[in-house]
């Protein structure tokens, strides 16, 4: 069995106006959720081998902070073809995972990784999890996939848990 994991970037600031989409940091807000959900990742017990990264400073700043929480140290990739991504883009990048790799995490952006987690959702997803995600996939938020599959054929996973900042605090 193997786990995915769709995690989108903490809340990111608008306060300087100058400043290009791709070099927005993260607002005090932002701070907060990434550890929080990396400390849920880490008491969960999902830990993830691999990890693969937008570039953009958000994203590289949310797993800094999720990354410092758990009590292992994965194998990061930071990849520029997850950048303001369409779902199929990101499946693309998914599917190329190595096939050693059990637990995945992805760190990426909306709409393109909400999407993604609603079409992987398959057969099996438990209800609460799927209700979650259909209401709304925020900043932060986070969705785990178990998947029997290897990763170049997978197109449908059973969605096990839709967390969301504001449920863990």
């Amino acid at each position: 069995m193997k786990q995915q994991l769709l995690l989108r970037h903490a809340k990111s600031s608008w306060d300087d106006p100058d400043l290009d989409d791709f070099d927005r940091p993260l607002a005090e807000r932002g701070l907060k959720a990434a550890r929080l959900i990396g400390r849920e990742l880490g008491a969960r017990n999902w830990l993830p081998d691999q990890a693969l990264v937008s570039p953009a400073l958000r994203t590289r700043d949310t797993w800094r902070l999720v990354a410092a929480e758990l009590p292992v140290h994965p194998r990061v990739a930071f990849a520029e073809a997850l950048y303001d991504a369409a779902a199929a883009d990101i499946l693309g990048q998914l599917r190329k995972a190595d096939p050693s790799t059990s637990c995945l995490l992805v760190l990426g952006h909306n709409p393109g990784l909400e999407e993604l987690a609603k079409q992987l959702a398959g057969p099996g997803s438990e209800a609460k999890a799927r209700k979650r995600l259909e209401e709304k996939f925020p900043t932060a938020a986070l969705a785990r996939f178990v998947l029997e599959d290897d990763w170049s054929g997978v197109s449908a996973a059973r969605l096990t848990h839709c967390l969301r900042p504001k449920d863990l605090s």
